[in-house]
């Protein structure tokens, strides 16, 4: 089992701190000096969840120059809203600042105000992830593509700088569509998923079904699973529980805002707040006891045991969702320790 963390945090976009990126520093280089698997940073736009992360690349530019050996992941480029060369661009840049530690994680994007940057391809997002996964993974590699140039002319295309890595390591990220574990496992591509409106046992059966679609697809390897998991760590989990449930409450809240389609998002708006406070409520209560790594570290070792059986072979611990950094970086140190009983 490898773990790495995980940025996706609500923050005060207004705020004007110097502090905003300091728990990203202090806990990268943290999980970089002890062992931790990755980093994967997101990309967001326009919202506080996770507004500090409007480009991956840039901030992996930054944590590639003060760490020494973890993985930098994109946790995930939306890559309808990229030209590809674009992003085999950028990320090769990163490849040679960190002597090849990239990894991407591409998602179809979902949310329609993201797509304020590209709005003609929020209807083909789907075909147009697939298109992309395979044009940067070309151009990675140092193959040429046609595209169109300005004057309407099609050209042939090979993108620079070239990368440390021969080839790109990729994820698909699934919020737990069939169809993205199907284009996961017939590619032969790595997994990103979450429980964010998914169970154990629903990701139990989506595994089984990812890795049977990368034997259909003639990969004989069942291929890396990472689950993204709202972590922290206590001695006690009456006290873990009091730390996190504002915290984790908002962030939830949050979460259940920017989930609501278009069309429904009136009625959440004009609802009864004691009824969405119980919503969130009800919805803090199962998250913190069934989805998340929160607890003692004896607690959270069972959780481990439980999503290793599952197939999971990367534990992604979202730290930075509303607690202080000195919080997270305790918390960080007991996962430390738990985390050497899973070599």
């Amino acid at each position: 089992m490898d773990f790495s963390i995980m940025f996706w945090g609500n923050t005060t976009l207004e705020s004007n701190s110097e502090k905003k990126y300091e728990l990203l520093m202090k806990a990268t280089q943290y999980a970089d000096e002890n062992n931790f698997k990755a980093v994967w940073i997101p990309e967001r736009h326009f919202h506080p969840w996770g507004g500090l992360f409007p480009n991956p690349a840039v901030v992996c530019a930054a944590l590639a120059t003060v760490t020494k050996q973890i993985r930098l992941r994109a946790g995930s480029v939306v890559a309808p809203l990229h030209h590809p060369a674009r992003i085999a661009e950028e990320w090769s840049i990163v490849d040679n600042l960190s002597n090849g530690r990239v990894e991407l994680a591409m998602a179809s994007g979902w949310k329609d105000d993201d797509f304020v940057v590209a709005p003609e391809r929020y209807a083909n997002r789907k075909s147009e992830h697939a298109k992309a996964v395979e044009m940067v993974s070309a151009l990675w590699r140092g193959e040429a593509r046609d595209f169109k140039n300005g004057s309407g002319d099609m050209v042939s295309v090979k993108t620079y700088p070239r990368p440390i890595q021969a080839d790109l390591p990729l994820w698909i990220t699934s919020a737990g569509s069939i169809k993205s574990m199907t284009r996961a496992g017939n590619g032969g591509f790595d997994l990103l998923t979450h429980l964010l409106g998914q169970s154990f046992e629903e990701l139990d059966q989506k595994i089984k079904q990812y890795q049977a679609y990368r034997v259909n697809g003639g990969f004989k390897t069942p291929g890396k699973v990472a689950l993204m998991l709202h972590t922290y760590l206590g001695q006690d989990v009456a006290e873990v529980k009091k730390t996190v449930e504002k915290p984790l409450s908002a962030y939830l809240q949050q979460s259940i805002e920017l989930a609501i389609p278009a069309d429904l998002r009136s009625q959440w708006e004009s609802a009864d707040t004691t009824l969405r406070d119980k919503m969130v409520e009800e919805s803090f209560n199962r998250y913190f006891d069934t989805s998340a790594l929160m607890g003692s570290p004896q607690m959270c070792e069972k959780v481990i045991e439980k999503v290793k059986n599952l197939g999971v072979t990367d534990i992604c611990c979202l730290i930075d969702f509303g607690l202080s950094n000195e919080q997270v970086l305790n918390s960080l140190k007991l996962l430390k320790t738990l985390k050497e009983q899973f070599k």
